[in-house]
């Protein structure tokens, strides 16, 4: 894990790429405790909020996005995301549409909620499920708490 974190800083493109897809790895399977995967998380983050490059990017918001299938992962964590869209290409905002939705916090609704009208359909699409998502499990909550 060491190895692929400090691969995150590295100045080759493919060598940032492959740290990053290495983290998702560790994060898709059960082998991280909670602070461990927001450690990660967090400098997966910090990586595609200051990558140039799309295909970086897009493997940062792969490795966060599996984090999600055994963590909870607070909003404040992801937050850096939402002021990175107006920068990042079309095929990621689906990505990052999609991690703020995960976190099922109601404040991201309204970052994901500006997505609704974006001109590519897909990003809408992602904006609509996503604002669902977090709907749907604060009307669970709400429920199941009454």
């Amino acid at each position: 894990m060491l190895v692929a974190l400090e691969a995150l800083t590295d100045r080759d493109p493919d060598r940032r790429d492959v740290g990053a897809a290495s983290l998702g790895d560790l994060l898709r399977g059960t082998a991280l405790d909670a602070d461990t995967a927001r450690l990660v998380v967090g400098r997966l983050v910090s990586l595609t909020v200051n990558e140039p490059v799309t295909r970086v990017r897009e493997s940062a918001l792969n490795a966060v996005s599996e984090a999600f299938n055994n963590h909870h992962l607070p909003l404040d964590l992801v937050k850096p995301l939402a002021a990175a869209t107006p920068t990042m290409e079309t095929e990621v905002l689906g990505h990052t549409i999609y991690i703020l939705g995960a976190t099922h916090a109601p404040k991201a609704l309204p970052m994901i909620e500006a997505f609704l009208n974006h001109p590519d359909q897909d990003v809408r699409e992602e904006a609509r499920l996503a604002a669902a998502e977090i709907t749907a499990s604060n009307q669970n909550d709400i429920t199941h708490n009454s």
